[in-house]
């Protein structure tokens, strides 16, 4: 009995070291918020169009190999085996029926010597190939980091928001205890407890309002990751106030580093670089191909009748067929070859090739000038956006520090009995607008700055 009861202290204390490492894993899982470096690094290994575009960059990779294929020779084997069967003439209107067997195996080598370098540019094609699609997959990735750090700065916003909004509710709690203090006593009219209260539940409904709004902006990000919304949280960093002046002195000085670095612009000069070399492979369709060939085997034949040769005086010989082995053997022998291919008419087929790619080769030549005339607008345009949200930002700020000393004074004044409660709380409103068109225009300026260092090859997570 005391033996059982040890074993089963022994097993109780296992379940409660299992349950206590499960508590532990939950409540970490609970605990886990993610960093802006995470999310992004996370949407990066895990965004479908990300390994969509390294699907892409693996193919290309196969393709280069493939053309590396091209300046081998290709070798083969042969094997045949031919029955023929019926009436044959054995001699002058003589018929008889016979089967025949014939074997032949061998190795064919053929090399390729001269197509007009069509090898030598399909090679260089596919390289050129696989540089565009990284180039593709860097700016996929470069517009999912963007769309990240957007949300994450959103979801930054709408703390802060809920902040205030938390704030101006426990304010009106405090206001409420107050003027019901002074009411009980006499001294206000309830009239004023009725506004305090009216002031409250609309302190309520924006909290409540800022809540789903932070619920929201942590749903559009996990969607982003592809993860369950489910206890999605983030770390809530300090963005603290931003400098007031932009790091650019104008849109050009941020366009003349994103045209040298961007992966659009290298993207769209590899595509030209491309159509010139479909234009080379193209022309080679009117040069002369030479290639060389070497073939060795060897071949039986079996009948179900002997051979009849002449013997000389006009009657025939019956001659029995070697075995096959050493028929085999007889008849092995090599062969050479050299095959020398001079277009002189493919029915407008290398003409039209040569046309259409050379429309290609103007498409991406105005491909590559649509791509910088586009880098350039946009720019322009985050540039324009980015001097706007610091002057929003700057005149929010003065906006704010005006409002907060105008409901001090409110303030001071309601305790002295100089001004109403629907005063005050047309002050507190003022203050809690200035509040949230701060906190907003931070945020703007702050996401417009980050538009920019995306566009001048700064970092976004920095």
């Amino acid at each position: 009995m005391k033996m059982m009861n040890n074993i089963q202290k022994i097993q109780m204390k296992k379940i409660i070291i299992v349950l206590a490492a499960v508590m532990t894993s939950f409540s970490f899982a609970q605990e886990k918020k993610w960093s802006l470096k995470e999310c992004v690094n996370y949407a990066l290994e895990n965004n479908i169009s990300v390994k969509q575009a390294q699907l892409t960059n693996l193919n290309n990779e196969q393709d280069i190999k493939s053309s590396k294929g091209q300046f081998l020779p290709s070798v083969g084997a042969v094997a045949s085996h031919n029955l023929n069967i019926g009436s044959q003439e054995i001699y002058t209107n003589n018929f008889v029926d016979q089967t025949n067997h014939s074997t032949n195996v061998g190795v064919n080598i053929s090399q390729t010597i001269f197509n007009g370098f069509r090898n030598t540019n399909l090679y260089k094609q596919s390289q050129l190939n696989l540089e565009a699609s990284e180039l593709e997959l860097s700016r996929i990735k470069d517009d999912i980091s963007l769309n990240v750090v957007n949300s994450y700065l959103n979801i930054l916003f709408n703390i802060e928001n809920l902040a205030v909004a938390q704030s101006q509710f426990l304010f009106s709690e405090k206001q409420l205890t107050r003027v019901k203090d002074l009411v009980d006593a006499g001294v206000q009219p309830r009239g004023n407890l009725l506004d305090i209260e009216a002031t409250l539940a609309n302190d309520e409904q924006r909290v409540i309002t800022a809540e789903n709004n932070l619920i929201l902006a942590k749903l559009t990000l996990s969607q982003l990751l592809q993860l369950p919304a489910t206890d999605f949280d983030v770390s809530a960093i300090e963005v603290g106030s931003p400098s007031e002046q932009l790091l650019y002195e104008n849109s050009n000085s941020v366009y003349n580093v994103a045209v040298e670095n961007r992966s659009e612009i290298k993207s769209a000069e590899k595509n030209i670089e491309v159509a010139q070399l479909s234009t080379k492979i193209s022309k080679a369709g009117y040069m002369p191909s030479l290639s060389a060939s070497y073939s060795y085997g060897t071949a039986s034949r079996f009948s179900n009748l002997n051979s009849l040769v002449s013997d000389g005086s006009g009657g025939f010989v019956e001659v029995k067929e070697a075995p096959i082995f050493k028929q085999f053997e007889n008849n092995l022998g090599h062969s050479f070859g050299l095959n020398l291919n001079i277009p002189i008419f493919s029915r407008f087929q290398n003409k039209t090739a040569v046309a259409k790619s050379k429309v290609q080769e103007e498409n991406a030549l105005l491909n590559f000038e649509q791509a910088k005339l586009t880098l350039q607008s946009n720019i322009e345009r985050a540039f324009a956006d980015a001097r706007a949200a610091l002057k929003t930002y700057a005149a929010a700020q003065k906006s704010l520090s005006a409002q907060r000393l105008s409901f001090d004074n409110a303030q001071e004044r309601y305790n002295i009995g100089a001004m109403n409660s629907f005063d005050l709380d047309q002050a507190r409103n003022k203050l809690v607008t200035a509040e949230g068109s701060m906190i907003n225009s931070k945020y703007d300026f702050v996401f417009k700055s980050k538009v920019l260092d995306f566009y001048a090859g700064k970092s976004l997570i920095d």
